[in-house]
């Protein structure tokens, strides 16, 4: 082979070379990025506004107006709420607070409400559930009447799912027989939601439990 061939043949294996190269340090395209959902925050001074609006509507009933966090959930207990004879019917007494309840959100487009019905754990899980959808639904035929539109408006019977106290006294289960009505800005529906099912924490031990556990620890060991 003539000196200009094999000088020929060398370029040509040195820029295949380079080319293969360059190929294995080209990186594959990026796959874009979604942008992650913005955090919804809940305005305070809505909060502070809609608190004190709510508890003009309920003045005077056996409804209360608490302040969770970002929650601001009205909760109207079994007694004095609903006929003991028709365990789902309103008393009478009831309908005129909730009303205004129904029109303070109807009136504001921006607003929506939940409406939860809560059981205590006695007696069949099945029928308290059923009892507890009943009882929410009662409170939301008075928001629908009102005008209220239905994305506007989430209703469900949770039984004892959500206990607010202990179940094994009588105290306890006249608290947890409730429905509970959660009051937020549309904007931020979902992240109210998340907040409100939310796994309770345990449930602190009632002072008489407390003070036995105590006497039990100081007891000598036989």
């Amino acid at each position: 082979m003539k000196l200009h061939q094999i000088a020929t043949l060398a370029v040509c294996l040195a820029l295949t070379a380079c080319g293969s190269s360059d190929k294995k340090k080209e990186k594959a395209p990026e796959k874009p990025v979604a942008a992650a959902p913005a955090p919804v925050t809940i305005d305070v001074a809505w909060l502070d506004r809609y608190e004190a609006q709510l508890r003009d509507a309920v003045k005077g009933s056996s409804f209360a107006v608490e302040r969770r966090g970002d929650l601001l959930v009205v909760v109207a207990p079994e007694k004095g709420t609903f006929n003991p004879d028709r365990p789902s019917m309103l008393l009478p007494v009831t309908l005129a607070p909730i009303t205004r309840m129904a029109k303070l959100v109807e009136a504001d487009e921006q607003a929506a409400v939940m409406i939860f019905g809560h059981a205590d754990s006695s007696g069949d899980a099945k029928a308290n559930r059923t009892l507890s959808g009943e009882r929410a639904g009662a409170f939301a035929a008075i928001f629908r009447l009102s005008g209220l539109k239905h994305e506007r408006l989430l209703v469900q019977g949770v039984g004892a799912d959500q206990p607010r106290a202990s179940n094994d006294n009588q105290q306890g289960r006249a608290d947890n027989r409730r429905v509970e009505m959660v009051f937020g800005p549309l904007s931020g529906f979902d992240l109210l939601l998340a907040q409100y099912q939310a796994p309770p924490s345990a449930a602190e031990p009632e002072p008489a439990a407390q003070l036995a556990k105590a006497e039990a620890s100081e007891k000598p060991k036989k």
